[in-house]
C-alpha cells in the first residue's frame, strides 16, 4: 500500500478563482483560497460561487481546493461560520484550513480539516494532539529545523505541510499581537497592520543606540528550493507557497519553479529512498523559463531549516531590491537625459531599476528606453521619462526589480496542462465506437451509428481516423497510443469522426469528475485525548465558549481569554519570535562570553517596544501593552464579556 506521505503535493495560493485556475495549469496539486469571510487574509475574499468554479476546474485534474477559514471567532460569529462551512462543502471544497478549535464543536459537514499554521505547531506533542482530535493535515511552524520536522513525522501519521516559499512572518504564527495592541486590527482575525515591516532604532538597556533606522523585524523571503528532497525525506508531503495577496505573475512563476523541482525529485528518487508520486493528474509544460529571482522578494533565506544562521534578516528594506544588474559608469551631466550602465544582462524598455541612495534608502525608476551596446562591451545607455535623480552617480550599484520582458511573457498564456489518454476505435453492431482511457484508469466510451462501408483507399482512411481522434488541442487531454481495432478501413466523414471524439471527451471529463474522491474527514480519537498542558494563557487564542468547551473536554483546567478579548491590560509578550536581534548583532550570550541577555528596546517615533530574551528556548519576546484607545474602540465594536474565569491561569482557579 502506498504511503500517503510519498505523494508529494505542491500547494499554491489563490487570491481568487482565476488565480487558482492558473496555479493548477502551472502545476499545483492543490490550491488554498479564502472564502467570503473568516480568512486570515481579510482582503483576499471570494464568494462561494467563485470557489465552486475553482473546485470544478481543479477536480478535472484530481487537484484539490482548500479553503482558509483560519481566524479566531467570537461567539456571535460561530453560527455564520457553521453555515458557511456547509455552503463551502456543497460547493466542492476538499478541505478546510482552521485555527479556532471552537469549530470542532459545531455540526460540520464531513469535510477534511487542516490545522492552520496559526495553531503554532512547533513540537511533536502538539502535532500528535491535533492529529488525534481529527486533523488530517497540519501546517508546521516556519521556524522548524529538519531535525524537529523528523521528530514530528515520527510521532504522527497525518500529512505534514511546510512553507517552502514566500514572505516570512517574523513571529511564530498565531503569537503576534502587536497589530491588535496598537491598532485594534488583529493578525489572528486577518487584519495585520505589519508593524514588523517598519524601521526601528535598536538600543541597549542603557539607551545606547546599536543601530538606527533599520527594519529590525523584517525577514528575507523564504526559499527552500535547495531543501525539497531533504524535507520530503524528513516526512513533509505538502510543499506550500505563501502568497494569497500576491499577483498573478508571482503565482505562475513560483508554482512553475517548484513544479519543476518536485518533478525532478519524483522522476529521479534516491537509490535507497522511497518512490515518490504526484498528488494530482496531468503534466504541465511551460512557455517561459521559471525564475524565482525575477518575482517580488526581499532577498532569500532558508530560515531555520538548517538551524540558526546569520543572514535571515532584511534590515535594509522590506521592498523588492531585485537582481544585481550592474553599475552606473556615466551620467549625462549636460542635458540630464541619459545614464550608462555596465550591465551583466541586457536591459529592456520598461524595466524597473533600483539602488540605495546616500542615506541607505532604496529608490528607483522605470526605464523609458534602453539602447543596447552596439560595440558588444556590455554597456547600455538608459533614457528616462523624467529628469535623472540627483542621487544617481557613477559607480553606484544598480538592481533590476522589474523585468519587462519576463513580465510580458507571464501576461500571456504561459503554460499548458494535459492528461495523457489512450484511444481505441472499434466496430459495433450498428456503427463505430471510441473508448478513451486516461492515465488514472478512468475510461469513457462514445458511439455513432454508421454504415459499415469500406473505404476505397484504406491506408488514407485509417490515417484520417487517427488524425481526427488525436485532435485534442482544445481539451485537457493529449493522445498517447491510438489503436484502430477494425479489420477493414471504414469510410467515415470528418464531421462524424469529430462528433465521436467530442462526445468521448465530454464523457471522459464527466467520468473524471465523478471519480474525484474528496478526502475523508478523520475521526477524533475516543475517549478524547488530553491536551499536552492543563492550562492555557492568552497565547492559546481562545475567543469563544465553544473553543473553551473543546479544551475543557481535552483536560485543560485553566483557560485564559484570547488577547483580542482585551483583558490583558499590562505589559505582556505581543510578539514571540525565533529571530533574535542579539544574535543578529553578535551579542548572543551563548556565543560571546561575558554578555548578559539584558533587555533591549526598539524605537519607532514615539513608539517604544521592550525586547526580552529567553535564551533557554532561543526566543525573543517583544513586550507591549494594549493601547487605551484600542480597548475603548473594541468595547464599542464587541461589547460582550469573554472572561472564562476571574483570574489568570496559575492562580489556582479551576474551570468548571
Amino acid at each position: 500500500m502506498m504511503n500517503a506521505r510519498h505523494q508529494l503535493e505542491l500547494l499554491s495560493p489563490a487570491k481568487n478563482a482565476d488565480f487558482g485556475i492558473e496555479a493548477i495549469t502551472h502545476g499545483a496539486d492543490a490550491v488554498y483560497i479564502g472564502g467570503p469571510s473568516f480568512g486570515a487574509r481579510a482582503s483576499a475574499e471570494n464568494t462561494v460561487a467563485d470557489i465552486a468554479r475553482l473546485a470544478a476546474h481543479a477536480h478535472r485534474f484530481h487537484a484539490q481546493v482548500f479553503v482558509a477559514l483560519n481566524t479566531i471567532l467570537r461567539d456571535d460569529e460561530l453560527e455564520d461560520a457553521r453555515k458557511l462551512i456547509w455552503q463551502l462543502y456543497d460547493a466542492g471544497a476538499d478541505a478546510l484550513i482552521v485555527q479556532d478549535m471552537g469549530l470542532l464543536e459545531l455540526d460540520l459537514p464531513p469535510i477534511q480539516l487542516h490545522a492552520s499554521t496559526q495553531t503554532d505547531i512547533r513540537d511533536a506533542a502538539k502535532a500528535r494532539f491535533l492529529q488525534d482530535v481529527g486533523f488530517s493535515q497540519i501546517v508546521l511552524a516556519r521556524e522548524l529545523t529538519l531535525d524537529e520536522v523528523k521528530k514530528i513525522a515520527a510521532a504522527t501519521e497525518c500529512q505534514l505541510e511546510y512553507f517552502v516559499h514566500g514572505a516570512l512572518c517574523v513571529a511564530f504564527s498565531g503569537q503576534c499581537y502587536i497589530s491588535h495592541a496598537h491598532t485594534g486590527r488583529s493578525a489572528n482575525r486577518g487584519e495585520c497592520s505589519q508593524a514588523c515591516r517598519l524601521p526601528y532604532d535598536l538600543a541597549d538597556k542603557d539607551g545606547n543606540i546599536i543601530a538606527r533606522d533599520q527594519h529590525m523585524l523584517s525577514m528575507k523571503d523564504n526559499n527552500q528550493s535547495a531543501n525539497l528532497r531533504t524535507l520530503a525525506a524528513a516526512g513533509v508531503s505538502s510543499f506550500k507557497i505563501e502568497g494569497r495577496y500576491k499577483d498573478l505573475s508571482y503565482v505562475k512563476n513560483i508554482t512553475a519553479h517548484y513544479r519543476q523541482l518536485l518533478d525532478e525529485i519524483i522522476e529521479h528518487p534516491d537509490a535507497d529512498g522511497p518512490a515518490w508520486q504526484r498528488a494530482s493528474s496531468g503534466r504541465s509544460t511551460f512557455l517561459f523559463i521559471p525564475q524565482a529571482e525575477k518575482t517580488f522578494n526581499r532577498g532569500y533565506t532558508d530560515y531555520f531549516t538548517n538551524k540558526r544562521q546569520h543572514g535571515i534578516e532584511a534590515f535594509e528594506s522590506p521592498k523588492f531590491v531585485g537582481e544585481a544588474i550592474g553599475r552606473v559608469t556615466r551620467i549625462d551631466t549636460k542635458a540630464g537625459k541619459f545614464f550608462e550602465i555596465e550591465r551583466v544582462a541586457p536591459i529592456h524598455n520598461g524595466d524597473g531599476l533600483t539602488w540605495y541612495d546616500a542615506k541607505g534608502d532604496l529608490t528607483g525608476l522605470r526605464i523609458n528606453r534602453a539602447e543596447h551596446d552596439a560595440a558588444g562591451e556590455g554597456v547600455d545607455r538608459i533614457f528616462t521619462a523624467d529628469a535623472l535623480p540627483a542621487d544617481l552617480v557613477p559607480g553606484i550599484s544598480v538592481f533590476r526589480n522589474h523585468d519587462q520582458a519576463f513580465e510580458r511573457a507571464l501576461e500571456k498564456k504561459s503554460a499548458d496542462r494535459r492528461i495523457t489518454v489512450d484511444a481505441r476505435f472499434f466496430k459495433t453492431s450498428d456503427g463505430y465506437a471510441l473508448t478513451l482511457s486516461d492515465a488514472d484508469g478512468v475510461t469513457a466510451t462514445a458511439a455513432i451509428q454508421a454504415a459499415h462501408e469500406a473505404a476505397q483507399q484504406a491506408e488514407r482512411a485509417l490515417g484520417t481516423i487517427r488524425d481526427h481522434i488525436a485532435k485534442l488541442g482544445n481539451t485537457i487531454f493529449t493522445a498517447q497510443e491510438i489503436t484502430l481495432d477494425v479489420a477493414d478501413a471504414p469510410f467515415l466523414p470528418a464531421s462524424a469522426l469529430n462528433a465521436l471524439r467530442r462526445d468521448a471527451v465530454e464523457r471522459l471529463e464527466a467520468a473524471r469528475l465523478q471519480a474525484h474522491a474528496r478526502p475523508p474527514r478523520a475521526a477524533p480519537v475516543e475517549p478524547p485525548v488530553p491536551f499536552p498542558d492543563d492550562s492555557l494563557s492568552y497565547l492559546a487564542n481562545v475567543l469563544n465558549e465553544k473553543a473553551r468547551d473543546f479544551y475543557v473536554k481535552h483536560g485543560v483546567k485553566l483557560i485564559d481569554a484570547a488577547y483580542e478579548a482585551n483583558e490583558e491590560h499590562g505589559e505582556v509578550s505581543v510578539m514571540i519570535t525565533k529571530h533574535c536581534l542579539r544574535y543578529s548583532f553578535n551579542l548572543c550570550p551563548k556565543e560571546v562570553k561575558g554578555i548578559r541577555p539584558d533587555p533591549m528596546t526598539l524605537v519607532n517615533g514615539k513608539e517604544t517596544l521592550t525586547l526580552r530574551f529567553d535564551c533557554k528556548r532561543c526566543e525573543m519576546h517583544v513586550m507591549g501593552e494594549l493601547k487605551p484607545h484600542v480597548a475603548r474602540l473594541q468595547a464599542q465594536i464587541a461589547p460582550q464579556k469573554i472572561s472564562f474565569h476571574p483570574t489568570r491561569p496559575g492562580a489556582g482557579v479551576t474551570v468548571q
